[in-house]
């Protein structure tokens, strides 16, 4: 392989848009492919990155296809990596024409991004039928306010590419400028374990400025909440309003006493999730009321969950200190997790 040294020292610094050190790799970012290989010893170390240096990897002579991308976020650098190779990676793009590849200082999660762009609206989702259909896709789109949901489909159709067959975990995010930006990492599935014996979560009295509206003011308020659960090896927070408990800081609340699936109705983000529980519950013969549970009442629960898109309904065994029902995961909660995962394919859309 040769790199055109010429092209590599004339590459432009990228243009900077929305907050301080965002960069863009624009289309005069030079391309190169190569047969180079990669040993074990050289290869991808555990977070999906390459141990080696580019030019021992260019050494080498067995043939796996690279692509090797020439840019300047901070200074001038040759940077090459397989772009098959997604496993531990998040990529972010502008969506423009075509879609713009943009890096941050902090790509260690879709928060960490997120809390990096200006303020907008966002909504997260997974992919599921080898990275070709989600459950509520349109829903999810819906509440994104200037969003064109047929261009971004297109668009989602064609990021997802470097990722298939694979599943994907997404964030589809709108500033109020009105630009657009779709994060993609490879899905990364929840221990069988959280399904098996449940989790524990705790309260908080962090609110949500409009509980209607997924706003990414949000997610930097919450970071403080977030970090805390995380040291404390808590799974989540569940929001606190008037001695009542609403839902999840990332996610929706179920409860169940006397038999009765319970769930809060206002102050809430109606999850697409949440709106597929209960059409299961009741179409199972459960029923289901809109209440917000007392804190006063946890002693009283029979079961307990939580439910996402990324996640599905996971089971809650203990919240705060009080242990939830017999503290392991109930008949009703199994129930429901079998139905979702049968029902699941049959209310996917295709993308």
């Amino acid at each position: 392989m040769r790199l055109n040294k010429k092209a590599v020292a004339s590459t432009p610094q990228p243009d900077t848009i929305g907050k301080k050190d965002l960069t863009v790799n624009r289309r005069t970012t030079r391309r190169y492919e190569s047969s180079v290989s990669w040993n074990e010893r050289g290869g991808a170390d555990e977070h999906g990155h390459f141990v080696r240096s580019f030019l021992s990897i260019w050494q080498n002579e067995c043939p796996l296809m690279l692509q090797a991308r020439v840019y300047t976020p901070q200074s001038r650098s040759v940077k090459a990596y397989n772009r098959n190779d997604t496993r531990q990676m998040i990529h972010t793009w502008k969506l423009s024409t075509p879609p713009e590849e943009v890096h941050f200082p902090d790509e260690s999660s879709l928060d960490a991004i997120a809390r990096q762009l200006p303020d907008g609206w966002y909504t997260t989702f997974r992919t599921f039928d080898k990275g070709a259909r989600v459950i509520g896709l349109s829903a999810h789109l819906r509440r994104l306010p200037h969003a064109d949901a047929s261009l971004l489909r297109r668009s989602l159709n064609h990021l997802l590419d470097h990722f298939r067959p694979s599943e994907a975990r997404i964030r589809v995010m709108e500033t109020r400028a009105g630009e657009f930006y779709v994060s993609i990492e490879p899905l990364k599935l929840l221990p069988r374990e959280v399904y098996e014996q449940g989790v524990k979560v705790e309260t908080t009295t962090l609110q949500r400025l409009d509980p209607r509206i997924k706003s990414t003011t949000f997610i930097s308020a919450s970071d403080k909440e977030r970090r805390h659960i995380a040291i404390g090896g808590i799974f989540e927070a569940l929001l606190v309003k008037n001695g009542r408990i609403l839902e999840g800081m990332t996610s929706n609340f179920f409860y169940l006493i006397d038999g009765v699936l319970h769930t809060a109705r206002c102050d809430i983000l109606l999850g697409v999730t949440r709106t597929m529980v209960i059409r299961a519950a009741r179409g199972r013969g459960v029923e289901v009321r809109y209440r917000a549970l007392k804190l006063d009442q946890l002693s009283h629960l029979d079961e307990a969950f939580i439910t996402s898109s990324s996640r599905g309904i996971v089971p809650v065994v203990q919240i705060d200190n009080v242990r939830v029902g017999q503290g392991r995961v109930g008949e009703v909660a199994r129930r429901l997790m079998t139905v979702y995962e049968e029902d699941v394919l049959k209310h996917a859309e295709m993308i």
